[in-house]
């Protein structure tokens, strides 16, 4: 089986890049004091206040599973529920994660075309049921950009923003790949998220070429009231904190995060050209962000297995999903789209 350097299963598969690498290294110069009490902290902070434009909380924590059910948790209580996509991270891949962390809140799922939620679907949860039987609707979940790799655009939220306020939800925005939303709709943060009436974001750094950690914002600083307790309680807080904070001054000086996911999203964009009206292939999204699903023949599927390729098929609503990282060149693009069209 021929070896590959590069793959197409998930941004999850690259490597740490170089700038982040860099301040990892800086921020083990010296001691520092421990629990996000350091100054590489405080200074990656106030530069990700300065980067959305507004006074938020920000906390730091390992994984994005963690960071989802704990800003979830904090936004509702047991007896409430959380309006989300039906193709949702938190529904389909967080293990039950935000209902533990919630102590037992219920997801309730939505329809929505390209996996987007809409707000038809929402005011439709919303108003099914009103009786104390059933848990209460309060939090609307939106994943940015979605599971099948396509973008809200800012009218989009802002109709969801209405569905919201007419019922008095709160919206927490899953932002794994929210680097690469932002370089598709080539906006400033703040425009998609806060001036769309998201009340918190899980701003993705692993996807966007840090090792570990994603950061938590709150933008209305009163719903961070004790976050700093959970994080604790969950294990989610880091004793030399600095290292999960420092990488992040690699990705926001010269507006690295921003390159990176622009060259994911360009390479991903390069995949859906070459694939496009190729006899037996159909794609199935709408190309928006650093991915491409596509429906393939079976034997296609294997003859790519057998090349050493390594791509999701379960993930979205089917089909081949292939994933293009901040690091993927080219070059990979082509050896794949070669593979492909030999199987073909």
């Amino acid at each position: 089986m021929p070896e590959k350097t590069q793959q197409f299963a998930s941004d999850n598969y690259s490597g740490i890049c170089p700038e982040a690498l860099e301040y990892t290294v800086k921020a083990n110069q010296r001691h520092e004091t421990a629990y996000g009490t350091d100054p590489w902290t405080a200074k990656v902070s106030d530069r990700l206040r300065e980067l959305f434009e507004i006074d938020a909380e920000v906390y730091f924590v390992f994984n994005g599973t963690a960071a989802n059910s704990l800003a979830l948790s904090a936004l509702c209580q047991s007896y409430h529920s959380i309006i989300g996509h039906e193709l949702a991270h938190i529904e389909t891949d967080e293990c039950g994660a935000p209902e533990f962390f919630s102590n037992g809140s219920k997801i309730l799922l939505g329809g929505g075309d390209n996996g987007k939620l809409t707000p038809a679907a929402i005011e439709q949860l919303v108003k099914k049921r009103s009786d104390i039987h059933y848990p209460k609707p309060k939090v609307i979940t939106l994943t940015q950009a979605t599971e099948v790799g396509t973008v809200y655009s800012r009218d989009e939220l802002l109709e969801i923003r209405n569905v919201a306020d007419k019922y008095a939800l709160k919206i927490h925005m899953d932002g794994a790949r929210f680097a690469n939303a932002v370089a598709s709709l080539k906006v400033k943060p703040k425009e998609i998220t806060w001036q769309c009436g998201v009340d918190v974001l899980c701003f993705g750094g692993t996807k966007n070429g840090l090792a570990v950690g994603e950061v938590i914002l709150f933008f209305r600083k009163k719903q961070a009231e004790d976050f700093d307790y959970r994080c604790k309680q969950a294990g989610q807080l880091a004793s030399k904190m600095r290292f999960l904070s420092a990488p992040w001054l690699g990705l926001l000086e010269n507006d690295i995060w921003l390159k990176n996911a622009g060259n994911a999203n360009e390479r991903a964009a390069s995949l859906e050209r070459q694939l496009n009206g190729l006899p037996g292939l159909k794609l199935m999204f709408p190309r928006q962000a650093n991915s491409v699903f596509v429906q393939m023949p079976p034997h296609v599927l294997d003859h790519l297995h057998q090349q050493g390729w390594h791509f999701y098929t379960f993930i979205g609503a089917g089909g081949a999903r292939f994933m293009c990282s901040w690091d993927t060149t080219e070059e990979s693009v082509q050896a794949l789209v070669g593979d492909i069209k030999a199987a073909l």
